[in-house]
């Protein structure tokens, strides 16, 4: 047996760490996977790595923190967002 906390038990502050985690497994998840296009996420699951930047920034607002969309999508992307466009953007198809 586990001594572990039912996920239906833990406060607030627990519940938020866990969901914190999880989006930083989701954003180092989507970094590895570079060869995904955002174009690819849009299409299969209606969001992709600027929506996760946008969400980022209006989170910070939403708290009284100014973030810029660059540093968004850097903390998302890992680098700067024209950086990693030039590395691992292919081209659109016609």
């Amino acid at each position: 047996m586990t001594d572990a906390t039912p996920a239906s038990e833990t406060g607030d502050e627990e519940r938020t760490a866990l969901e914190a985690a999880a989006f930083r497994r989701l954003v180092e998840h989507l970094r590895e996977r570079d060869d995904v296009q955002n174009i690819e996420l849009m299409e299969l699951a209606g969001f992709c790595r600027n929506c996760l930047s946008k969400w980022y920034r209006g989170a910070a607002e939403e708290r009284g923190v100014e973030v810029s969309d660059a540093e968004a999508r850097e903390r998302i992307y890992g680098m700067p967002y024209e950086e990693w466009k030039a590395l691992h953007q292919r081209p659109a198809a016609p």
